[in-house]
């Protein structure tokens, strides 16, 4: 992994755009609202680029504003990860980016197959079956803990976690 690498947010952005869980690693609520604003930002970008490159599901670096970098993926269901690190003037090198996105991937995957987990919010069922749960749901506490476990191996050096 990249010695310097700090990862500052992690979204997972549903295949219709709408966030699944934003989760924030930084002291600061303020910037919670940020990593929100990269989040949807960055769409624009990876449906860009994912039209251009149908088969590689790793991004790279999307854009960079202020203080972070912003790195996307997206998988075959296309399901977007998006991740906000912090700008260094180290390298990062795409293979260890690469990793990181698989891992996340993998973390979401199992999420998802649990077989108790329920995909859709019951309230919004009979009007709009497309309506994933809202972000940050407790029944996402699961995919919340091994993105922490993730940043923690990454070498995020903040221990407080915010958001959804």
């Amino acid at each position: 992994m990249a010695p310097n690498l700090r990862l500052n947010a992690v979204a997972f952005i549903s295949a219709q755009n709408h966030p699944i869980l934003i989760r924030t690693f930084s002291k600061q609520d303020e910037n919670a609202i940020k990593y929100h604003y990269i989040a949807h930002t960055s769409l624009d970008v990876i449906e860009e680029r994912a039209s251009s490159k149908s088969s590689e599901c790793y991004l790279g670096l999307l854009y960079s504003m202020e203080d972070v970098a912003v790195y996307g993926y997206i998988t075959p269901l296309k399901v977007k990860i998006v991740i906000a690190a912090a700008l260094t003037d180290a390298v990062v090198r795409d293979v260890d980016l690469n990793m990181i996105f698989k891992a996340l991937h993998m973390a979401y995957y199992s999420a998802i197959s649990n077989p108790f987990l329920v995909l859709q919010d019951p309230a919004s069922a009979v009007h709009d079956s497309s309506r994933p749960l809202l972000a940050g749901s407790p029944k996402w506490k699961h995919l919340r803990r091994r993105i922490d476990e993730i940043a923690k191996i990454v070498g995020n050096s903040s221990n407080t976690s915010t958001g959804g």
